[in-house]
């Protein structure tokens, strides 16, 4: 199995994976963040895919396009988004069916989306979590895979 991980920013989630001994492939961010750094410390390629727009004029399918190209030379036959601050679109699904895993910060489904600590912390929940599931077109929303509290 060969793992491309998709990253935004420090790095924890992708030294994590490196610390498992998991056979990382390339490492894509969308943004300049320590998580190249870390990949290189490892000695795992990783490419800058920038997402130059955060506006209505952004292109998802575009820009989603470009990440596939990205991990396409790198034979990865497992997608995981670790920290991954884009939200992609119908190209990489039909790239890898099935094959794409997301981190995610709070218990699903009762947090969802990119503030779900902030909003599980404001609900005064006695206990949050992790939770890695199927990503799926709909964010959040893939099948549960696994949970930490």
């Amino acid at each position: 199995m060969r793992i491309g991980v998709l990253a935004s920013g420090s790095g924890t989630i992708l030294e994590a994976i490196l610390a498992a001994d998991l056979p990382v492939v390339v490492v894509i961010v969308d943004r300049p963040c320590r998580a190249t750094d870390v990949a290189a410390a490892h000695g795992v390629p990783a490419a800058l895919v920038e997402r130059e727009r955060y506006d209505a004029a952004f292109d998802r399918a575009a820009y989603t396009g470009r990440v596939v190209d990205a991990l396409a030379g790198h034979d990865v036959d497992l997608v995981v988004m670790a920290g991954f601050g884009t939200v992609l679109a119908e190209p990489i699904h039909a790239a890898y069916p099935g094959r794409i895993l997301n981190t995610h910060p709070a218990l699903l489904p009762a947090f969802k989306g990119w503030h779900a600590v902030e909003e599980a912390l404001a609900a005064g929940v006695k206990v949050t979590g992790c939770t890695v599931h199927l990503a799926t077109l709909e964010v959040d929303e893939g099948p549960i895979l696994a949970q930490e509290a």
